[in-house]
């Protein structure tokens, strides 16, 4: 079938979306490849269509545990076979998947970063036919990228091991130091940028410096007809604010990884069927959440990076109707963001003791743990440590981050069963026991693909249909596991911690003070990037944007809040951009008098100039020392250039 064909087959559509043929002819050509698409962009597709159209499979890297899961999913759903590897999984699991990959048995195999670095997968790597390497996230291998991931830095070795095979790169938010790095760490022969424009010209974006947050949220929801998002970054708030939006007759429910898998779901269900009008939540929502018509997307507290807030903001308007992406601050978020970056890079030695303490809590030994996964109560370890939860949960976003385990807060795993004899040994196995025969036989018809793979089920549901109880179900489940007939996963519902790597001495913990110090800069610099749009009115809000991830040239919306203020100028851009072109370096020279402004322009109408600086004073780009003497004014950002 041709590339078109399978669009169609597969999902539906008649014709792809803009770049993504682009991309997928250039991965066909076997030419490696990144692709830089905004989020709601279509970036599955360009590795999911190559992956059938050609002989073998694609090996998809992430780091999502829960987006592999739905991307893995929605591929079945779709009738396309496909399996994930990630840590924590049962080895019984990882075989089947590895064996079916071999075999030729599902067409995408999505594995964590982490897993490459393991002998058994290398060595599984060598005897899969591989068409196509997909890095998903690729900004994590970036050490400039604001989500760096030091395994990500390990792919670029695989290459060796399959040499001519065709990489695409994949990411929603890159600056261009982020495109460059990407390309030169996976080893692009020729650069090769795919990039579609990150202007979304149906999205408005709006900053209000609020003291009253709450009576400006209610007055954007109650102006703005349809469904919307508010982010927070605190549990505790998701609740109040979805509280006190209810309590205004406005249909709200909240969201955070800390509720139960299945009332999280239920909660998201309600929200995408506008049975709830707003999701209140953390950051842990939106991943892989595909509802079109979201109107707004309200920020109420400042995000860490501009990247997250560009890709946040961007859930809203996919329909590419017209949507509003608008952030709320005061004064005081201004000074906790930049004490919450402080406490989200604890000290090396601090790092160093709760890694000690965790190994003590989970009774793991030096040389042990890899792989192995843990329910896990940050408060409980806490607590018995004596250790602030904050700096625990920071902490183990470090060793995330640096490859030495896994924070799964949304961690729900249903039960999984798979009976691994082969059917002639199975049925001597009920005849020679006849009281498990009608057990099976209940498995066999309430779950066909038990035999072939590990299957979701539900005791409650076993347990009705053969009359025993839920307890009574996992007692004989264990039992046939003891008997070597089946494999049994318990579900769980509880945070997962999962040592990636085995358990070492916290002084052999390689966190140099260099990179430590690197990353913290780097974060500081973007979460004063995240102030400067927050806090500058002097600059379109897109346009902003735009330059933050390199697109220099673009032109102002016309429709934000700062565009809003600069019409009122009655100036046009033309006009507008040759008085700041003429004054600009006027005053950056030294401060001049009104009239001296005016004289120095004299091709200029007077007036028209009088109404520019105006608006300059306004928005805070050019002072006054006294009643008459006006001057440039550097922000941060500009000294820096």
């Amino acid at each position: 079938m041709t590339i078109r064909q399978i669009l169609l087959k597969y999902w539906d559509y008649s014709s792809f979306r803009p770049l993504q043929e682009e991309i997928i002819l250039s991965v066909m050509e076997g030419k490696d490849t990144l692709a830089l698409l905004p989020t709601g962009g279509g970036k599955s597709i360009t590795f999911q269509v190559p992956a059938l159209a050609k002989e073998g499979i694609c090996l998809v890297i992430s780091p999502l545990i829960s987006l592999m899961k739905d991307q893995v999913d929605n591929l079945k759903k779709r009738g396309i076979p496909a399996a994930a590897i990630y840590s924590g999984m049962h080895p019984n699991e990882i075989d089947l998947a590895i064996n079916k990959a071999r075999f030729g048995d599902i067409k995408l195999l999505y594995i964590s970063p982490e897993r490459l670095e393991t002998a058994k997968m290398r060595d599984a790597l060598r005897r899969i036919k591989i068409n196509l390497l997909a890095v998903d996230e690729a900004h994590c291998i970036s050490q400039w990228g604001y989500d760096f991931r030091p395994p990500y830095l390990r792919i670029a070795d695989i290459r060796e091991m399959l040499p001519g095979l065709p990489v695409l790169a994949l990411t929603a938010t890159a600056t261009p130091r982020v495109v460059d790095d990407i390309q030169q760490t996976l080893k692009f022969p020729v650069k090769n940028l795919f990039r579609k424009s990150f202007e979304r010209k149906n999205l408005t974006y709006y900053v209000f410096h609020e003291e009253d947050k709450y009576k400006r949220l209610l007055k954007i929801i109650q102006k703005v007809k349809g469904t919307g998002i508010v982010y927070v970054r605190n549990r505790r708030h998701t609740k109040e604010i979805s509280d006190w939006l209810t309590k205004k007759g406005i249909g709200s429910t909240f969201y955070h990884a800390g509720i139960n898998p299945a009332e999280r779901e239920k909660r998201q269900n309600s929200w995408m069927k506008e049975e709830k009008r707003v999701i209140v939540a953390t950051n842990a929502f939106g991943m892989g959440i595909d509802k079109p018509n979201v109107r707004f997307v309200v920020h109420f507290d400042l995000p860490d990076s501009l990247e997250a807030y560009f890709q946040e903001a961007g859930r809203a308007g996919r329909d590419e109707k017209r949507s509003f992406a608008v952030l709320l601050y005061e004064t005081a978020d201004l000074i906790n963001a930049r004490h919450n970056l402080e406490t989200s890079y604890p000290g090396l030695k601090t790092v160093g003791a709760i890694y000690d303490a965790l190994g003590n809590y989970l009774q793991i030994p030096v040389g042990g743990g890899r792989d192995a996964s843990f329910d896990f109560d940050i408060g409980d370890f806490s607590e018995k440590y004596q250790f602030q939860p904050v700096i625990v949960f920071n902490t183990l976003k470090l060793l995330e981050k640096e490859g030495y385990l896994l924070l799964n807060e949304s961690m729900h795993e249903p039960s999984r069963i798979y009976i691994k004899t082969d059917k002639e040994s199975l049925y001597r196995f009920q005849v020679k026991n006849e009281i498990y025969d009608p057990f099976i036989k209940t498995i066999l018809r309430s779950y066909t693909g038990v035999l072939s793979d590990f299957t979701v089920i539900s005791e409650n549901d076993l347990a009705r249909r053969i009359n025993y109880s839920a307890e009574k179900v996992r007692e004989v489940l264990k039992l046939l596991e003891s008997q070597q007939i089946l494999d049994y996963l318990p579900g769980t519902g509880k945070p997962q911690l999962i040592f990636t790597d085995e358990r070492i001495n916290a002084k052999d913990l390689y966190l140099s003070s260099e990179n430590y110090k690197a990353r913290l800069n780097d974060a500081s610099v973007r979460l004063e990037a995240v102030i400067h749009y927050a806090t500058s009115g002097h600059k379109c809000r897109s346009q902003s944007l735009l330059d933050y991830f390199g697109e220099q040239n673009a032109r102002r919306c016309g429709k934000c809040d700062v565009c809003i203020e600069r019409n009122k100028m009655d100036l046009n851009d033309m006009e507008f951009e040759r008085i700041v072109s003429v004054i600009h370096p006027l005053l950056e020279a030294k401060p001049l008098r009104l009239d001296e402004i005016v004289d120095a322009a004299d091709q200029i109408t007077g007036d028209k100039i009088v109404k520019a600086i105006q608006w300059l004073a306004d928005t805070g780009k050019i002072g006054m020392n006294d009643e008459h003497l006006y001057y440039w004014i550097k922000d941060k950002r500009e000294k820096d250039r």
